[in-house]
Order: structure tokens, then C-alpha cells, then sequence
């Protein structure tokens, strides 16, 4: 709804992590998505896979993209930060440093794959690197407003 008249299509599904995405891929790249945004990771995180499997995972997905859509125009988006008083998921505590350095290895994919990085983070991230408390009911999760604010961006920096 915040796109109206445009064809968008949101694949996100919670709790999903990088190996669910590679499994379900193949369904998003048969339509030729003329813009594929990329996001996840925050989940590998919390269930403690290391960051270099996470990481290979995000080379298969981007190889995957180039290669069987190659039309698309991919853009790999930063993880966002955690609220880290007000987050209900104990699995979760802690966390924001390992999303600061996989943001950074992220940028540096980008780089590898000549695929656009989109610091949205910085959007989100308070004095401390946690996600503003307005912006979330559980520390985590993004509130209606927050997704105005993602939608503008993309929209005021031209990517869409």
C-alpha cells in the first residue's frame, strides 16, 4: 500500500534466514523481477550461524540473481540495527555488534558483485547504533511509521 500502482510484491516471511531464502529463490526469479530488493540476515544472527556462513549464503543468492535473472536490478540492503531495552527475543540480546560488522561485509559484497548497497541502518540507528525506540514495539520489529520512512527513502534516493 505504500506503493500504489506499482507492482511490488513483499517476500519477506518472518523468521525466515538466508538458507530459507536460497530454498524458496527460484519461485521469486521465474516472474523476472525488474528490482529485487535484499534483506535478511538479522535472523542467521539469532540463531548463531557464523557470519562466514551467513556471507556464503548472500554470494549463492546474488549469483543465483545474476545469473538466472539478469535483468533485475539487485540492491543489498543493510541489516538494521536492535533495540536492544526493549527487545522481547532473548536470542536476540546482544547481537547489534555482529549486525555492524555483517552490514560491513555486506558493503563489501556489494562492491564484489558491482550490486548497489543501501545503508538503510542509518535510517534507523540512534546515538548508540540501536534501533530508535519510537520505530519498534519489541525491539526488533518495525512499526508503520518506520516503513513510511524506509518507503521515502527509497523513493528520495531514487531507487524505485
Amino acid at each position: 500500500e505504500l506503493f500504489p500502482g506499482k507492482p511490488i510484491v513483499n517476500r519477506g516471511i518472518g523468521g525466515d534466514n538466508t538458507f530459507g531464502l536460497l530454498a524458496r529463490l527460484d519461485e521469486v526469479l521465474e516472474s523476472k523481477p525488474a528490482k529485487i530488493f535484499l534483506l535478511i540476515g538479522v535472523n542467521d544472527l539469532g540463531r548463531n550461524l557464523p557470519q562466514a556462513v551467513t556471507l556464503n549464503n548472500y554470494r549463492r543468492i546474488v549469483s543465483k540473481i545474476k545469473k538466472e535473472s539478469p535483468k533485475t536490478q539487485l540492491y543489498i540492503q543493510s541489516i538494521l540495527p536492535l533495540n536492544e531495552e526493549i527487545l522481547k527475543y532473548p536470542y536476540m540480546k546482544g547481537k547489534n555488534p555482529q549486525v555492524l560488522a555483517l552490514n560491513e561485509k555486506l558493503v563489501e559484497l556489494g562492491k564484489e558483485f558491482k550490486v548497489p548497497f543501501i545503508n538503510i541502518f542509518s535510517i534507523y540507528a540512534d546515538d548508540k547504533n540501536e534501533l530508535k525506540s519510537e520505530l519498534t514495539l519489541d525491539g526488533i520489529h518495525l512499526r508503520q511509521a518506520a516503513y513510511i520512512q524506509w518507503a521515502n527513502y527509497l523513493k528520495n534516493n531514487n531507487y524505485l
